[in-house]
């Protein structure tokens, strides 16, 4: 199956996380969109008391340490991604007329070579926001997704910050690079979901990846 995928880029707390549910909830362009969002995932994977099926005790532990480290899934550990991806397109019974909207996954260029035997990654969607802007959106939870994070200290959320400029940013080059269209949405402390939906859509109709074949 063709998997083509949108992929939203930001730092954390900027509200990736909302705007993919939104998205979710209304589609795009007429198509289902499913939001994938990976820190999501794997802290449900994390939840569990022991290993859920399909992953193995130290997959379990190596999850639940990345999580509490805030680190990276590193190019030897993608077969774990790759096995949440898997799991979660069949749960949702995708389509190729589908769109998969990536949050969180990849994370960095080695990530996105991994994710290209995968999907087709077409549009790249970047949610700009300054850091003072980032620490006041998750004190004041302005996207309503930070409640019960044990990872919103605010040493980890500079530790986030610093790797996603230095890790993940880079990513929106890279695609760019192989031709995808970027659409780049400016988010301050208090941009709504619907804010920052609708700038988005005002948007679209210049970009190559709203076509008949997406």
């Amino acid at each position: 199956m063709n998997v083509r995928a949108m992929l939203l880029i930001g730092p954390t707390g900027v509200g990736k996380t909302p705007f993919g549910g939104y998205l979710e909830k209304r589609g795009f362009d007429g198509r289902r969109c499913f939001h994938f969002d990976f820190g999501h995932q794997l802290r449900a994977i994390a939840g569990h008391e022991t290993a859920p099926d399909g992953f193995s005790r130290k997959e379990h532990s190596f999850i639940k340490d990345v999580l509490e480290k805030g680190a990276l899934l590193e190019n030897e550990h993608f077969h774990i991604a790759e096995k949440i991806i898997d799991m979660f397109l069949r749960d949702r019974d995708f389509s190729g007329t589908d769109i998969l909207v990536l949050n969180g996954l990849p994370r960095h260029t080695d990530q996105a070579r991994d994710m290209d035997r995968k999907v087709k990654t077409e549009a790249v969607i970047v949610l700009d926001c300054e850091a003072e802007d980032v620490f006041r959106r998750i004190g004041e939870n302005t996207g309503g997704d930070r409640s019960g994070r044990t990872d919103d200290k605010i040493e980890m959320v500079r530790r986030k910050l610093d790797i996603f400029h230095e890790r993940t940013a880079p990513l929106i080059g890279h695609y760019a690079a192989a031709g995808c269209d970027v659409c780049r949405v400016k988010v301050t402390a208090s941009s709504t979901v619907e804010d920052v939906y609708s700038d988005f859509i005002s948007m679209t109709d210049r970009l190559r990846f709203r076509t008949p074949d997406l």
